[in-house]
């Protein structure tokens, strides 16, 4: 059972497990107990090493909170400026780049993707993908919305019992860094990543069912395409430097090694040692710039993106994007009779709650989260944003997606 005592000054004092925080510079920097008394208690059964977190309400500077270590055996204390993988929540970055694209005229919601990548211009889809990767002619187009709302036909070479991630594995289509020791070779470009996944039959014809996949990886390429610019650099010049996100990006430089966090895999023993700074793989230049799982970032940066986001595409006196483009961004962009998990919606690279949920989370709140157990919302309902980011594999190992909102929302109430 998780432990939720509440926060006890003296008693973290004495352990070392001060909170780091960054205050508010017009009002008092509130306490979450709630949520102090959940990480310490994952820290304690030794689920987590540590975890930082940030939340911001209304237009108020992010306040910031950090427990424990960047590892296990200790190491650096960690705070709103520590590194770590954020997996999957690279996906709402990526999703922002397309609707910034969209905003300047150069990508339309529902253009087919093979304006850009003509391998793309006949998609196939395979009769049973259980079975064998025989194919027949697709009923439609891939479009920019089911790139960007896992619903292009896509999936992952993670997902087991089908042919067609057996293909993608084979053909080197895993957009994800690991570790050193087991990772398997790539596509070495975002332009072969996108030639080989035409090569591939799709599981259901696009914009028919919620599948989770690898469509925003391939949002990258058509990035490129629109832009002009290599992926990376789009995401630079547009979103990171202009919300000073100094840190975060698809490789760890050896200066920033020291702040990088240790991740772990989460087994029934226990934590084990998965990818260690550092010889770890994010020393190394990626293949190619992975958009649905590839960055690192950090409690401070990503907290400037959510508020962005709830600023409605404004961060302190700098416009990053309309307000019409951040609010289409976190609104349910499926189609027509097409539901996320739990009847949910889905909005560009983030699911939107579309029906009511027991973590407090208003209706309207945009998410995501990352399988090296990190997550992010913006609740535009209570206005307020938040990044919660530890370090363990896989973050369906432990109930966090539900008790650290649950816990947020409980300490709010009290303030």
């Amino acid at each position: 059972m998780l432990n939720r005592r509440g926060f006890i000054s003296g008693a973290i004092a004495s352990s070392g497990l001060l909170p780091t925080l960054a205050r508010a510079e017009s009002r008092p920097t509130p306490s979450y107990p709630v949520l102090a008394g959940l990480t310490r208690g994952l820290m304690a059964e030794r689920k987590i090493a540590g975890a930082a977190f940030a939340i911001g309400r209304h237009r108020y500077r992010a306040d910031f909170m950090a427990w424990g270590y960047s590892a296990l055996s200790r190491g650096q204390f960690l705070n709103e400026d520590s590194i770590f993988r954020i997996y999957s929540m690279t996906k709402p970055v990526t999703g922002a780049a397309a609707m910034l694209l969209i905003e300047d005229g150069k990508l339309k919601l529902d253009q087919n993707i093979a304006d850009f990548l003509p391998g793309f211009a006949q998609p196939r889809v395979a009769l049973d993908p259980a079975r064998s990767l025989e194919s027949r002619p697709a009923k439609g187009p891939i479009t920019v919305r089911h790139l960007l709302t896992h619903t292009a036909g896509l999936t992952a070479a993670s997902i087991n019992g089908n042919f067609v991630a057996r293909a993608y594995r084979e053909m080197g289509l895993i957009p994800s860094l690991r570790n050193i020791a087991t990772d398997p070779p790539r596509a070495p470009s975002l332009s072969a990543f996108a030639d080989r996944l035409a090569m591939v039959p799709l599981i259901a014809d696009p914009g028919v069912r919620w599948h989770y996949g690898v469509g925003l990886d391939l949002l990258g390429a058509v990035i490129e395409r629109a832009s002009g610019q290599p992926f990376d650099d789009f995401l630079k010049d547009r979103l990171f430097d202009p919300l000073d996100m100094d840190d975060t990006g698809f490789q760890v430089p050896q200066r920033k090694m020291p702040r990088f966090v240790a991740n772990y895999l989460l087994t029934p023993k226990g934590l084990q040692p998965f990818d260690m700074p550092p010889d770890t793989i994010y020393a190394l230049k990626p293949a190619f710039p992975f958009g649905g799982s590839g960055l690192v970032s950090t409690a401070r940066d990503y907290s400037r993106f959510t508020a962005m986001l709830l600023g409605e595409g404004r961060y302190g006196s700098r416009r990053i994007m309309l307000p019409e483009t951040a609010a289409t961004m976190m609104s349910n962009l499926l189609p027509k009779g097409v539901e996320a998990p739990g009847g949910q919606g889905f909005g560009a690279g983030g699911q939107v709650l579309v029906r009511p949920v027991f973590t407090g989370q208003g209706i309207g709140t945009f998410s995501w989260a990352g399988v090296g157990g990190t997550m992010m919302w913006v609740d535009r309902a209570y206005q307020a944003h938040a990044v919660w980011l530890a370090q363990f594999m896989p973050i369906d190992a432990l109930p966090v997606q539900y008790a650290v909102p649950r816990a947020v929302y409980e300490d709010l109430s009290k303030q």
